[in-house]
């Protein structure tokens, strides 16, 4: 171990309160292959999210398409976006205005209502410039995959929940998260 970096770690100022430590970004696009997005906070990748389009999607117009990425985003990280304020960038400009037109289909409505529950401001990015979320959404045979950082993974074997990591700077997995009290006590009372 680095003993400059651990000194630097203990003596890392303490947020005082949660906004400090929140303030995400989401960077979304849709092809006509998938959904892509990065989650970001204080320009750190948090994580990045990804799937292929559903059968009847790949007959989407543009704009829907890069809606679904945007309502993919939120679902996906609600437990970190619930609450918070969330500026969300897309390559879509219409996407912009979408509270303030007018006609919106059925689907575009629902979706309109699940944005409503979030406090998002949703801002045009150019595609030029949002090549991290058009790469991931233009992968193909990518079902859904989320790079957790080895900060989210520390504050996890805090809380003492168990955890097993394959690789060194991600992996594609599914977390699954189970209380172990149970066998504890089971240990125990052998003992």
């Amino acid at each position: 171990m680095d003993p400059a970096k651990v000194e630097a770690i203990t003596k890392w100022p303490r947020p005082t309160s949660v906004t400090e430590v929140r303030g995400f970004q989401i960077y979304s696009d849709a092809s006509k292959k998938g959904l892509g997005c990065v989650l970001m906070q204080h320009g750190k990748v948090i994580a990045y999210a990804s799937r292929q389009l559903k059968p009847y999607e790949v007959n989407y117009p543009t704009h829907d398409l890069e809606l679904a990425a945007v309502v993919f985003a939120l679902k996906i990280w609600r437990h970190y976006l619930y609450g918070e304020s969330c500026d969300i960038f897309t390559d879509h400009k219409s996407l912009k205005y979408i509270f303030t037109q007018r006609e919106l289909n059925m689907r575009q409505r629902r979706w309109v209502e699940l944005l409503k529950d979030y406090d998002t401001n949703i801002q045009y990015h150019p595609g030029k410039a949002n090549v991290v979320a058009d790469a991931l959404s233009r992968k193909s045979g990518m079902i859904a995959g989320i790079k957790v950082e080895e900060e989210i993974i520390r504050d996890l074997e805090r809380l003492d929940i168990e955890l097993y990591v394959g690789g060194q700077h991600g992996y594609w997995a599914s977390l699954r998260i189970e209380p172990d009290l149970i066998s504890r006590i089971k240990e125990a009372q052998k003992e």
